[in-house]
């Protein structure tokens, strides 16, 4: 009775296609190497190559912008100070690092590609320093072609203008 009960001979490669597209293993692998890739791989590479390609400007130094940490946040690579969180005056996005909902988080991406498509598209940029904030965060206001950074993300819908008062909800 045991011989009728198990398959008569080893599953094919069809077969075992078919069992892999079938099993939900398949599909949650998929969607976080998709996950993976497009929030880690992807921005670090374009960090990487905006870093490589855009030098900065400042105030007698020539830095790069390493990274983009958040939509008002990015990583400078300067001679005199070395690597250091700088804050982008002017201007207030979404949080990516402490979002209130999935909205806010959504947003916040989008505010980070949107600077990183700025800075890639820009031919000069520049940064005016102007003291640090209570996280020790340098405070700077980037210029793109001579126009102010907090200027194109407000004007993009990325960004809300920052008085230095309370911040609004994004959720």
């Amino acid at each position: 009775m045991a011989r009728f009960l198990r398959p008569a001979r080893a599953p094919g490669p069809v077969t075992l296609l078919l069992q892999r597209l079938v099993s939900p293993r398949f599909y949650l692998k998929t969607a976080m190497t998709a996950l993976v890739l497009g929030l880690i791989l992807v921005p670090t590479v374009a960090d990487l190559v905006n870093a490589a390609l855009k030098s900065v400007a400042g105030e007698g130094e020539t830095c790069r912008i390493l990274r983009v940490i958040d939509g008002d946040t990015v990583s400078l690579m300067c001679p005199e100070e070395g690597l250091e969180s700088a804050r982008l005056m002017g201007f207030d996005t979404p949080e990516k690092y402490a979002p209130q909902c999935l909205s806010e988080f959504m947003a916040a991406e989008q505010a980070s590609w949107a600077l990183r498509t700025l800075i890639q598209k820009a031919d000069r940029l520049a940064i005016t320093r102007d003291g640090t904030d209570r996280f020790g965060r340098a405070l700077v206001r980037l210029e793109l072609d001579g126009v102010d950074v907090a200027r194109l993300m407000v004007r993009a819908g990325h960004a809300r203008i920052n008085t230095g008062g309370p911040r609004g909800s994004w959720c």
